[in-house]
């Protein structure tokens, strides 16, 4: 039963997307399922969202649908069997779906559209069809709202949304910032592996304490312990893929750094130790390994031709010669200097983080807590992805990711806040009803560019619950009660399992249960007496729209149309958005006067002001 589930969450999501042809990649991380996408124009974005199964979705340098834990793992290969099966079968088929009227479903199958698209209505049976003036809410970036009807607040929320979140990427798109998301690239495919030996370590440490399986305890260690002593390899070979290298180029020299004889090596008037430098100083070699590998078969001195590069191995050498050098020269750097100063580095990096919680405490979590949001905006929360898995490697647990994860508790509770202060918007209140389970298990992006960051004030209010959340964890750890994440990867409710600190598994949990409850709670109160200005929670509670279905996951609003449940939009205009409607509540057959001249238009002012508190 539960594979005829996934087998039919994968073939509703595959026309959605653009059918197979439309799709260049696939993979998944703990909670996404990553697609490259040929046309994002093809992308019905809203009929997604509306499936049962999608929690939200995320346009990044890949088209992320968030479908949860255990879920992504189970649909994804259904996924890859559809695409594979659709592409054998009718490989010519997908892009005839460029065709606006048709949609990109129409490629792959010629049926009803599918569930979660906004119906078309009465009016396509009816009048007759002007293309040319009568977009149909499949067609390609409509812009939000159909013509004729203003947009609700959910769907103003969610354009904003977009714009702040397509500013805010093009500010990213600088050379550093772009080099550290593929740095976080190469960590994404060892999150399953940290989670599972995560967990089993603490299953390992619980049976430990209590005397319980004695004979089961070492066997479990060594389950738990060895991809950890092997991590530097996985570093390396992953590196050296997402940058363009040979990867078991990248995982022969980061295996240097694990290899037990390093301890007769000896660098700077110092005898090396297996594993000094870490994933840091795989990182390094790896990177290295990758810029050799180029300049063995391009050139050292690459000039405009092939015949002008300077030290380039010959065709007929290269599968001697330049694997060769490739481990040769890197090997002898890492050495005799990167893992002496990786080593240096990872150290200076664990005793930093325990002397910042141990002395500046509810202060110092108080800070990490309120600015990880404006981290993740300014794309610069990539750096803290090896400094966890350096503090994993060290220590067996990050100290800091409890306290990030904090900031996704601040908006939970800002959202909550939200949603009473505003009793009379129900698009706004219909998103948050949809996307608070994703927001407690840790995907925050359809609270945050959904509803928080569009409005404005509860975006900081909610970094306030963060800085809560965050100081009540530091203050514990200044006090002595560790608190750490075997893992990274998920937050929230999902980060339980993960929990690790240096007291008893029920004092270490209760100490996270206790920071989410502050955040949850400092978030709510900051938002429901700061968040809204009374002229602005005046205009919000003005949205008297009946509507159903509103985007759950606004991430994008690239696509943000008429609710599910709409009509034709000129119908739906004077009979559903004004109450009085003085002329334009007759038969559909009349729907062109609306535009102009309906008074409905007011209604979209309130959330425009709101973005400006």
């Amino acid at each position: 039963m539960s594979e005829d589930k996934n087998r039919a969450t994968a073939a509703a999501l595959l026309p959605l997307v653009g059918g197979a042809g439309n799709v260049t990649s696939i993979a998944h991380c703990m909670t996404r399922l990553r697609l490259g996408i040929r046309d994002p124009a093809l992308v019905r974005h809203e009929a997604l969202r509306a499936l049962p199964a999608v929690l939200g979705v995320v346009e990044d340098d890949t088209y992320q649908i968030v479908l949860g834990p255990g879920t992504v793992a189970r649909v994804t290969p259904e996924f890859e069997r559809l695409v594979e099966r659709n592409r054998a079968g009718r490989p010519a088929a997908e892009p005839a779906a460029t065709t606006p009227t048709a949609g990109p479903a129409a490629a792959e199958e010629p049926v009803a559209p599918t569930p979660g698209e906004p119906p078309r209505g009465p009016e396509t049976a009816t009048p007759p069809a002007d293309p040319a003036s009568t977009p149909r809410p499949t067609a390609p970036a409509p812009p939000p709202g159909p013509a004729g009807a203003p947009p609700t607040a959910a769907d103003e929320l969610a354009a904003q949304g977009a714009a702040l979140k397509a500013r805010q990427k093009s500010r990213n798109a600088t050379p550093a910032k772009l080099f550290l998301r593929r740095i976080a690239q190469v960590f994404v495919p060892l999150i399953p592996a940290l989670i599972g030996c995560g967990i089993i370590a603490g299953i390992n440490g619980l049976l430990a304490n209590l005397g319980w399986l004695p004979s089961l305890v070492p066997a479990l260690a060594a389950l738990a312990s060895g991809f950890m002593s092997l991590i530097a390899v996985f570093v390396g070979y992953h590196t050296a893929k997402e940058f363009g290298g040979t990867p078991i180029l990248g995982g022969a020299v980061a295996a240097v750094i694990v290899f037990p004889g390093v301890t007769h090596v000896t660098a700077f008037g110092q005898r090396l130790a297996p594993g000094q430098g870490g994933v840091l100083g795989a990182l390094g070699a790896a990177l290295l390994a990758v810029q050799v590998e180029k300049r063995c078969r391009h050139g050292v001195f690459p000039g405009r031709g092939r015949s002008r590069a300077w030290g380039r191995v010959p065709e007929a050498l290269d599968v001697l010669v330049t694997p060769t050098l490739t481990v040769l020269v890197t090997g002898l750097v890492t050495l005799f200097g990167l893992m002496y100063a990786a080593g240096a580095v990872s150290t200076a990096t664990g005793t930093a983080a325990t002397w910042l919680l141990a002395h500046g405490g509810a202060l110092a979590g108080f800070v990490l807590g309120g600015l990880f949001l404006p981290l993740v905006m300014l794309g610069l929360h990539q750096a803290l992805i090896p400094l966890h898995t350096t503090l994993i490697e060290q220590q067996g647990y990050t100290v800091l990711l409890p306290i990030l994860a904090m900031a996704g508790a601040g908006q939970v509770g800002a959202a909550l806040a939200v949603y009473l202060r505003l009793p009379g918007n129900r698009s706004i209140r219909t998103t948050i009803k949809s996307a608070l389970p994703a927001g407690f298990l840790g995907v925050g992006e359809p609270l945050i560019y959904g509803v928080s960051l569009p409005l404005g004030r509860p975006f900081i209010t909610a970094c306030i619950g963060g800085a809560f959340g965050g100081g009540c964890i530091g203050l514990f750890n200044q006090l002595g009660d560790t608190v750490g994440s075997t893992a990274i990867g998920p937050s929230g409710w999902a980060l339980f399992p993960l929990v690790r600190g240096n007291q008893s598994l029920t004092t270490t949990l209760a100490v996270y249960a206790l920071g989410l409850a502050a955040g949850y709670l400092a978030g709510f109160l900051a938002t429901y007496f700061f968040g809204f200005s009374k002229h602005v929670r005046a205009e919000l509670n003005a949205d008297q729209h009946p509507t159903a279905g509103v985007d759950p996951g606004s991430l994008t609003g690239t696509d943000a149309t008429a609710p599910a449940d709409a009509t034709d939009p000129a119908h739906t205009t004077a009979a559903n958005l004004t109450p009085p409607a003085p002329a334009g509540n007759g038969p559909t057959a009349t729907p062109p006067a609306a535009p102009t001249t309906d008074p409905v238009t007011n209604p979209t002012t309130g959330p425009t002001t709101a973005s400006r508190p």
